[in-house]
């Protein structure tokens, strides 16, 4: 059903996937990145909310965040079920994408290969957002079982503040997972019309998060508070 060009193309993007999330998650601990920065925001954040009394806008800053999240986890319900539903109509994609692409041949079967890859990236999206809800709610446990800063010693509050921070912080890993699962997504789009489309693709998905992670204007601004 897929040609040896297509397996080259899958094996390239798989690649490229794996390999950025390993080499971001490693230069995140040394380099200067939105990772790098959050997660210093994040435990100056936990620092500050010890010493309030009420914290009611820490919590609602918190539920804020989900809600993002929220947003996101049922989007890729709605893209699954579009998914699925597309698997019944392979046969008029076929023909719609050969009448758009003559250069290329592709059957009922390519198609529904090609559309259940695209569905498992979604799903692991779907885990990624909901491990990053859980963990949030995790957060929120903390920042309601928090002690009273001003009865603490400084080395109690930034042991607190920091394994708050953690979990946090985890949780916008989570969710950072499942939205570079939606950005190479966009790239498998183009494995419908042709494979070095798709390798070609993934590659500018990767330069893009990329600049995004480590050379944006939005790292520059986190870097000069």
């Amino acid at each position: 059903m897929l040609t040896l060009l297509d397996l080259i193309a899958v094996v390239w993007f798989l690649s490229l996937w794996t390999g950025y999330t390993i080499v971001a998650k490693r230069k995140a601990r040394t380099v200067s990145c939105l990772s790098f920065e959050l997660r210093r925001k994040r435990t100056h954040w936990m620092q500050q909310m010890l010493g309030r009394e009420n914290k009611i806008s820490d919590v609602t800053l918190l539920a804020t965040l989900e809600r993002n999240v929220s947003f996101f986890a049922s989007s890729t319900l709605l893209i699954l079920a579009g998914l699925l539903t597309a698997l019944a109509s392979s046969n008029s994609i076929s023909e719609v994408l050969t009448y758009l692409t003559p250069w290329t041949s592709q059957n009922k079967e390519t198609i529904q290969v090609k559309i259940l890859f695209l569905s498992v990236i979604y799903v692991f999206a779907f885990f990624q957002f909901t491990w990053s809800l859980r963990q949030y709610g995790f957060g929120g446990v903390l920042i309601g079982a928090a002690p009273d800063g001003r009865e603490m010693t400084a080395e109690e509050q930034a042991l607190y503040a920091n394994r708050t921070a953690k979990v946090i912080d985890q949780a916008g890993h989570s969710f950072n997972y499942g939205l570079r699962s939606m950005y190479f997504s966009l790239a498998t789009l183009s494995w419908f019309i042709d494979p070095s489309l798709f390798m070609a693709t993934a590659v500018i998905v990767l330069l893009v998060m990329k600049h995004r992670e480590f050379h944006s204007k939005a790292l520059k601004a986190l870097q000069e508070c």
